[in-house]
């Protein structure tokens, strides 16, 4: 399985972006996605996941603020972000955990990784 985030980018506090991550490879079974993010010194933490039948979790800082979903028919991956503050700034990575129902946001969990995006925001 291979995945590839694209959508990073510089953005003013406020502003909006959309991550996209594009699976590829042998996708069997059901699967869980999720979006993690690690800034500078800080350990990878979980963003938001769901699971196959659209069910989803959300870690605190970003509810509200932050939508997953995915597109099944494309194995495709999307995080729209709004609301965006300094504090978003990090890398942020999709991952697939195969044979899953359960939208685990504990990265400990998934089994594949994509190369990650730059999400920078400015005050």
């Amino acid at each position: 399985v291979q995945l590839a985030e694209s959508g990073g980018g510089s953005v003013q506090a406020g502003g909006s972006l959309r991550l996209s991550c594009a699976a590829s490879g042998t996708l069997y079974g059901t699967y869980c996605m999720g979006w993690f993010r690690q800034a500078l010194g800080k350990q990878r933490e979980g963003v938001a996941s769901t699971n196959p039948y659209g069910r989803t979790d959300y870690v605190d800082s970003v509810k509200g603020r932050f939508t997953i979903s995915r597109d099944n028919a494309k194995n495709t991956l999307y995080l729209q972000m709004n609301s965006l503050q300094p504090e978003d700034t990090a890398v942020y990575y999709c991952a697939a955990r195969l044979f899953c129902s359960t939208p685990f946001l504990d990265p400990k969990w998934y089994d594949h990784w994509g190369q990650g995006t730059q999400v920078t925001v400015s005050s």
